[in-house]
């Protein structure tokens, strides 16, 4: 009845009744989706001023100074999506500009992937993939984990364009050539991509009447074009150790990946906002307001299962389970297909709407951190050119829901002043970066930078400030910098000179000679 009703209705009414599957509303979501990320002016993702203190490293304009302290090389390692836009784009716009500008990409090609791969799953973009968009905002971009989130902004149309070239030599020749990109920008972002073609082709061979096995043997020879990737692993990781992998298994922090799906700042709203979309994909999968497309149900279920079976680290990296549920989630809301009688504009409206209220959370919250960090930056600004620091942040073994996103303020040091900064970590296979400042030892990099009230019983490398405080070696470094630190007692500062303050923040030159003039008391 609904098709024969729209016959009825010249063209452009029915254009705009389908607003939500027009080229121009597609634009103009991807614009939405800039929109949190627009006024800070770098990306308060907690994570990411430690990235940028890498770049300034690999960018090498600093080299005289940083060469001191820091070597960058190259290796093929499926961890380099920002890095090497970063490396391109740096010299023309500047490090924190270029920075800016990738990270602004990455929710912005999200959100168009989604919307895509609904119109190839589909033949036009469904109502309810509107539920998915906030999903570009998801927790791992949050902390920061920007390789993969890029990698994965880029699977969601490599997927799409997958299904709409169909089996042909182009896709074959074309997708080698996407799996290495996708790789390159990160390696679950390629694991991604393989599973959810996979998935996909085995949804179509068992449409057609194939038995499980074989529909999964056909599936596989069919994504044969990704596998090259797989060969590239065993260079990476026999470039060095393959980092700790640990916590299989653990409820606890299963059901705990689930509800921090969304997570930002404000508990209820990001809390409720995930039990949303999990009603709606379960009414889907029961058929109560529709059908999820069985590829995109295949595709959705594999990860879901990936995600119930890694751990919680996985060779050094951190969330490798949770990484996946916002994906998971997007995919089988952009492959709900809504039931016949179902008020399809009253749907597109609620889904818009459900967009538009995360669109403006995200924008609030990152305008508020932006606020915070600029304050703990202007410390910044009394930091000599060439100076070395040691950071330490204030930090709590049970983080807040909206976190602090101060442990990586340190990176900015290297970034704005070519200083040394202890807050580098390395990556786990083949480090890009290392370290080296004599005499620093355990202070020289992350996580020295992170320290607590008390000893955290779940984290045995993070230390008391007060250990911190009386334990790091004083000659390698020429300044202390505190970020939000905890209470202290004034003497565990003797013998340095404060030159800033705001708040509990502040920043302290260590005399290793003798001063003429007076140090200014403590306040």
């Amino acid at each position: 009845m609904a098709r024969r009703d729209e016959r009825a209705v010249p063209h452009r009414a029915v254009a705009l009744m389908r607003w939500w599957q027009t080229r121009w509303f597609a634009l103009v979501a991807m614009l939405l989706a800039a929109v949190p990320l627009l006024w800070p002016a770098v990306p308060p993702l907690i994570d990411l001023p430690g990235h940028i203190g890498r770049y300034r490293v690999m960018l090498g304009d600093e080299a005289a100074v940083l060469g001191q302290w820091f070597e960058f090389r190259w290796r093929p390692v499926g961890n380099l999506g920002v890095d090497l836009l970063v490396a391109a784009l740096g010299p023309w716009l500047g490090l924190e500009t270029a920075v800016k500008a990738v990270v602004i990409a990455i929710p912005v090609l999200t959100v168009g992937g989604a919307l895509w791969l609904s119109r190839e799953l589909h033949g036009r973009v469904s109502p309810w993939a509107l539920f998915a968009l906030p999903l570009a905002y998801n927790y791992p971009l949050h902390f920061g984990f920007v390789n993969y989130a890029l990698a994965m902004a880029l699977m969601l149309p490599g997927w799409a364009l997958w299904l709409r070239l169909g089996p042909s030599r182009l896709r074959f020749a074309l997708f080698v050539a996407i799996g290495l990109v996708v790789w390159t920008a990160h390696i679950v972002g390629w694991a991604m991509l393989c599973l959810f073609v996979f998935g996909g082709e085995w949804a179509v061979r068992r449409s057609r009447g194939d038995r499980l096995i074989p529909a999964a043997l056909r599936a596989g020879i069919a994504s044969l074009p990704l596998a090259p990737p797989a060969l590239l692993l065993f260079v990476w990781r026999s470039g060095g150790s393959g980092g700790i992998t640990e916590r299989w298994f653990d409820l606890m922090t299963k059901l705990e990946g689930v509800s921090i799906v969304l997570r930002d700042r404000w508990f209820l709203l990001d809390v409720a906002s995930v039990a949303l979309l999990l009603i709606l994909i379960y009414a889907a999968a029961r058929g109560r307001i529709g059908r999820i497309e069985p590829r995109a149900a295949a595709a959705a279920a594999l990860a879901s299962i990936a995600f119930l079976l890694l751990p919680f680290t996985l060779m050094g990296s951190a969330y490798a389970d949770m990484r996946l549920l916002p994906y998971a989630m997007l995919v089988a809301l952009a492959g709900i297909a809504p039931v016949a009688s179902a008020n399809v504009q009253r749907i597109a409206l609620a889904g818009l709407a459900f967009f538009l209220l995360r669109i403006a959370a995200n924008t609030a919250s990152l305008a508020i951190y932006d606020r915070d960090w600029t304050r703990e930056l202007a410390a910044l600004d009394h930091v000599p050119r060439g100076a070395r620091v040691l950071a330490l942040t204030g930090d709590t073994c049970e983080q807040p829901w909206a976190h602090r996103r101060i442990s990586h303020l340190p990176g900015l040091a290297i970034a704005r002043r070519a200083a040394f900064a202890n807050d580098q970590w390395l990556l786990a296979g083949a480090p890009l970066l290392t370290v080296k400042l004599d005499g620093a030892g355990f202070f020289a990099q992350d996580p020295s930078q992170v320290v607590l009230p008390a000893p955290c019983p779940n984290d045995p490398n993070l230390l008391p400030q007060k250990t911190a405080l009386a334990a790091f070696p004083r000659a390698p470094f020429t300044h202390l910098w505190l970020v939000r630190p905890h209470p202290f007692a004034p003497g565990q500062l003797s013998g340095m000179t404060m030159i800033w303050r705001d708040g509990s923040s502040m920043l302290l030159e260590i005399n290793h000679k003798p001063r003429l003039r007076e140090s200014r008391p403590l306040e």
